[in-house]
C-alpha cells in the first residue's frame, strides 16, 4: 500500500450525453439518452436528468422509454466522443508520464510520478481541484469526477462517492473506514452471482466480508476470486498505474429488430461481422489469436464462446469460419436477439501461412469466404436493416443554404433538422426537409491529425 494519496481516478460524468447537451443547446438541462434508438437498443449513457426517472445503463430502450417518454433518444457520435477524450487524455498526461486510460471516458494517473514537491492530501487536493477545472474549460463545459487514493480501487471507489462534478479525497489510513459500510458490490468482479453466494453466507457489506476468513471465501467463490476478495476487502491493492494499455479486443455486435431463429442467416449476419472487425483489424495494424462470438437469446440470456488459433490472424474468412463453427454448439432454436463477433489476444502481426498446414488450399490466394448467400429480402423479412438509414437521431448534418445542424427526427420520406451547434447562444430554429433534398447531406468533422491511441473502440452502440 502507498503511503500517500497519489492515485488519481478521473471520470467524465454521463460522458456521452454530456457531449451530447453541450453540442446541443435545446437539450442543455433537459433528460437525454445515447445508445441504440430502435425497440430492441440499448442504452449507452443516460444524463442525470433522465437517471431521477430511474433510466440507466444497459436498460432496454423499450423499458427507457417507458420511464422516460419526454427524453431525447440519440444514436450515439463516435467522433465527438474520441474528440473530447482525445483533450482529456492530453491533458492527464501534462499531469503525469503515467496514465492509464481505462475507456474514452475513464483513466487513471500516478502522481507520485508526476514531479510534484511532496504528495500530502493539500497537495494533490489543489492539483486535482485544478486538473478538474482545466478539463472543464478545455472541452466546452464537460464536468469530470475525481476520487484520490492510495490505490486505484480506493480512487475508483472515491471517484463514484457524490457525483457529479465532485472532487473526494481519502486521506492513507482510512481506507477501512470509508469501505466497510458499503456494500460488497462495491468491490470490482462482485456481480449478481458472487452478490448472491455471499448474501447465503450472510456477508452483505464490506465489514461483513472483512470478517470471513481466506479459507471460507476460497471455499464460497473459489482460490482466485476468493483471493481477490479477501484483499479488497482490507483495502489491499498494489496494482501499478499502467501507462500503456495495449487494445484488448475489437468486436462488433448488433441487435435486430425480430428475434433470428434461421440458422443461415444467422452464419450470413457473423460473417458480415467478421469482416468489419478484419476491416478495422487492419486500419489498426493489428491481429489476434482469440476468436469469440456474443449470442443474446430471447430470454435475455447471453452465451459467450471462444476459439484460440495457434497464431495471429487478421483475415475476414478465418474470423468468419471460427465464428460459425462456434455457434453452431449452440441451442438457438427459442430465437436470437443480439449477435456479436471479436477477435482478442491483440498482436501487431500476422503470420501469413497461419492455415497452411491445415487446409493447403488455403493462403493468400484463396478465395474469399463468404459464408452463406442471403439476399435483402431475406434480411429484410428478419427485421434486419441491410444497411443503417440515412438520417439517425442526433446526428450531425449541414444544409448548403442553413448550415450545421443536428437531425431531430426521421421517417416517412421527412428528416427534421434542429440548425444549432455548441457554439450557439440559444437553441435553434427546427426545419423538415425530403428525405432525398439534395441540399442537405450528413456532416463529419475533417479527421484529425494522426495520433498514437492505445484503444480500438468497440462498436456498441447501435446495430
Amino acid at each position: 500500500m502507498r503511503q500517500h494519496a497519489s492515485v488519481l481516478h478521473l471520470d467524465l460524468d454521463a460522458f456521452f450525453a454530456a457531449v451530447e447537451q453541450r453540442d446541443k443547446p435545446s437539450l442543455r438541462g433537459k433528460p437525454v439518452v445515447v445508445g441504440g434508438v430502435g425497440g430492441r437498443g440499448v442504452v449507452a449513457t443516460a444524463s442525470y436528468e433522465a437517471r431521477r426517472y430511474g433510466v440507466r445503463s444497459a436498460m432496454s430502450t423499450r423499458e427507457a422509454r417507458s420511464r422516460c417518454a419526454h427524453a431525447a433518444f440519440l444514436t450515439g457520435r463516435f467522433h465527438a466522443y474520441q474528440a473530447a477524450s482525445t483533450i482529456v487524455m492530453r491533458l492527464l498526461r501534462e499531469v503525469s508520464p503515467l496514465v492509464e486510460p481505462l475507456s474514452l471516458d475513464e483513466a487513471f494517473v500516478d502522481l507520485a510520478a508526476a514531479g510534484l514537491p511532496d504528495l500530502e492530501v493539500e497537495t494533490v487536493t489543489d492539483l486535482a481541484r485544478r486538473l478538474r477545472e482545466r478539463v472543464h474549460d478545455a472541452t466546452g463545459g464537460l464536468t469530470a469526477s475525481v476520487g484520490l487514493g492510495t490505490s486505484k480501487f480506493i480512487a475508483k471507489v472515491a471517484s463514484d462517492l457524490e457525483k457529479p462534478d465532485a472532487l473526494v479525497v481519502v486521506p492513507p489510513g482510512t481506507e477501512r473506514d470509508l469501505l466497510r459500510p458499503m456494500s460488497v458490490t462495491v468491490i470490482p468482479g462482485v456481480g449478481p452471482a458472487t452478490t448472491e453466494r455471499l448474501r447465503r453466507a450472510g456477508v452483505h457489506t464490506v465489514a461483513d466480508l472483512e470478517a470471513v476468513d481466506l479459507d471460507e471465501l476460497v471455499r464460497l467463490v473459489g482460490k482466485a476470486h476468493g483471493s481477490g476478495l479477501h484483499a479488497l476487502a482490507r483495502a489491499d491493492d498494489d496494482r501499478p498505474v499502467v501507462a500503456e494499455r495495449e487494445a484488448k479486443s475489437v468486436s462488433v455486435e448488433g441487435t435486430y429488430e425480430t428475434d433470428l431463429t434461421d440458422r443461415r442467416l444467422m452464419d450470413a449476419l457473423l460473417t458480415r461481422q467478421a469482416g468489419d472487425v478484419a476491416r478495422r483489424l487492419g486500419t489498426h495494424g493489428l491481429s489476434g489469436r482469440t476468436v469469440s462470438i456474443k449470442v443474446r437469446l430471447h430470454d435475455f440470456t447471453t452465451l459467450s464462446r471462444s476459439a484460440t488459433l495457434p497464431s495471429p490472424t487478421d483475415t475476414a474468412a478465418t474470423i468468419a469460419r471460427v465464428a460459425r463453427t462456434l455457434i453452431a454448439d449452440l441451442d438457438t432454436s427459442g430465437g436470437v436477439r443480439l449477435l456479436g463477433v471479436g477477435v482478442s489476444g491483440l498482436a501487431d502481426w500476422v503470420q501469413e501461412d497461419l492455415f497452411a498446414d491445415a487446409d493447403p488450399a488455403e493462403g493468400p490466394d484463396a478465395p474469399t469466404d463468404d459464408g452463406p448467400e442471403i439476399t435483402a429480402d431475406e434480411l429484410a423479412e428478419a427485421g434486419v436493416k441491410a444497411r443503417r438509414a440515412p438520417y439517425a437521431p442526433g446526428q450531425d448534418v449541414v444544409h448548403d443554404e442553413l448550415g450545421r445542424g443536428w437531425v431531430w427526427g426521421s421517417g416517412r420520406g421527412v428528416v427534421t433538422v434542429r440548425f444549432e451547434t455548441a457554439e450557439s447562444a440559444k437553441p435553434g430554429p427546427v426545419r423538415s426537409f425530403a428525405l432525398g433534398d439534395p441540399l442537405l447531406h450528413p456532416w463529419r468533422p475533417d479527421p484529425p491529425a494522426a495520433e498514437t491511441e492505445n484503444e480500438v473502440p468497440d462498436a456498441v452502440l447501435d446495430a
